[in-house]
């Protein structure tokens, strides 16, 4: 075995739909009719949300303490891989598989309807727990469901939380802790976030519309997104991962994009490849002025003769503490069918911006083998992380 770790299956939901073909289907055809347009998210007015569709499965009675939307979210995405978790558990252990998972909201939805039912009536209701909301509830709750004993615990550093999870996966994997990981990030939606980022005035009523001139702000989403980590080759590996810390502002990004550039260096270098090796990017594209301009630059002076790039939250929104795993989910998918994401936009491009490469419909990979996509995800106070996935060397 190699010293690379492997990423052999994926379960992934969001507002393109549930199962990794689900979500292919909707990804490369630029499908945004899970962005919907919806009352009773905002105090006033309407909000853009990408919100799964799919019937989720039920909670264990045994774990009802843990009953949230959350949760089953994440129990989606266990049950399109449980056959290789279950291989994995069977074969190494249920004290050498781990669990790690990046989130920012956990069940504090919730817990918002368990604070307005206390409100009208002076008491919570019966089937609320904290625990629910507990922001290291999903990783415990996870390896309840599998009875597995490894390491279980959630990274939370909001857009970069499940993105940094596979930082600590791999290692798990690299210090002997695991022989296999489950990794990766679970969002659901709550009036709290998408409420805050309207406070922000970082919201939009319209599909957002990253890189354009046009572009006015972020439609929030929620997404899980669940990979299994192993040392054992497979397809698709983990190639490098970058992370940095700017800490130039609580909630914007440093203007020339200083943080992300040294994130995108950091994967390249860890993982002993050049930018010219990088066949695709997937932007963390908030649609944003600012963060749009601030990672256009970076990416810009990171790969100078260009590189295929594009941003896939009008397609899922943005997940927040599941971006990170759900948007490498979908560089693993494009590995796997040979298609990129398309840049879906109103064409505009920003006269004040670096000019990138964005991806057109139908767009393949120039080559066949040897292929490897970067992951951007950034965040509130300058906190910055990239992934690179690619064909098994």
């Amino acid at each position: 075995m190699s010293s690379r770790l492997y990423l052999p299956a994926l379960g992934i939901i969001n507002a393109l739909g549930c199962g990794a073909d689900e979500v292919a289907q909707g990804l490369f055809s630029g499908d945004t009719r899970g962005m919907l347009l919806l009352d009773g998210w905002l105090s006033a007015g309407t909000a853009r949300i990408g919100r799964v569709r799919a019937e989720l499965p039920e909670i264990p009675p045994f774990l009802s303490d843990f009953a949230c939307r959350n949760n089953r979210l994440l129990l989606a995405t266990l049950a399109q891989i449980r056959p290789e978790v279950d291989e994995a558990i069977g074969r190494f252990g249920h004290q050498r598989v781990g669990v790690v998972l990046g989130t920012s909201t956990s069940g504090i939805a919730e817990g918002e309807a368990a604070v307005a039912a206390y409100r009208a009536t002076g008491a919570l209701p019966a089937g609320f727990h904290y625990v629910q909301q507990e922001l290291g509830s999903p990783a415990i709750f996870l390896a309840s469901v599998l009875a597995i004993n490894g390491p279980a615990y959630c990274v939370s550093t909001a857009c970069t939380s499940s993105a940094k999870a596979f930082v600590s996966a791999r290692n798990l994997l690299r210090h002997g802790l695991c022989d296999a990981v489950l990794v990766g990030g679970v969002d659901s939606l709550c009036k709290l976030t998408v409420n805050g980022f309207a406070a922000l005035e970082s919201v939009s009523t319209e599909i957002c519309n990253p890189m354009s001139r046009n572009r006015k702000g972020i439609n929030i989403g929620e997404a899980a997104a669940l990979f299994l980590m192993t040392r054992e080759e497979s397809s698709f590996a983990l190639l490098g991962a970058g992370e940095s810390s700017d800490a130039h502002h609580i909630s914007a990004p440093h203007p020339e994009g200083a943080g992300a550039e040294a994130a995108m260096r950091a994967a390249l270098a860890d993982a002993g490849l050049s930018n010219g090796t990088v066949d695709y990017v997937n932007l963390h594209a908030t649609a944003t002025p600012k963060n749009d301009e601030m990672e256009s630059r970076a990416v810009s002076r990171v790969f100078p003769a260009g590189v295929a790039a594009s941003g896939t939250k009008p397609l899922t929104g943005h997940a927040l503490g599941a971006a990170g795993a759900t948007e490498l989910g979908l560089c693993w998918l494009a590995l796997r069918d040979g298609l990129l994401p398309p840049h879906v936009w109103d064409g505009e491009a920003d006269p004040g911006l670096p000019r990138l490469e964005l991806v057109e419909s139908s767009q393949k990979f120039a080559r066949k083998s040897g292929r490897v996509c970067m992951s951007n995800s950034f965040a509130f106070g300058g906190s910055n992380a990239c992934l690179l996935i690619g064909d098994a060397p």
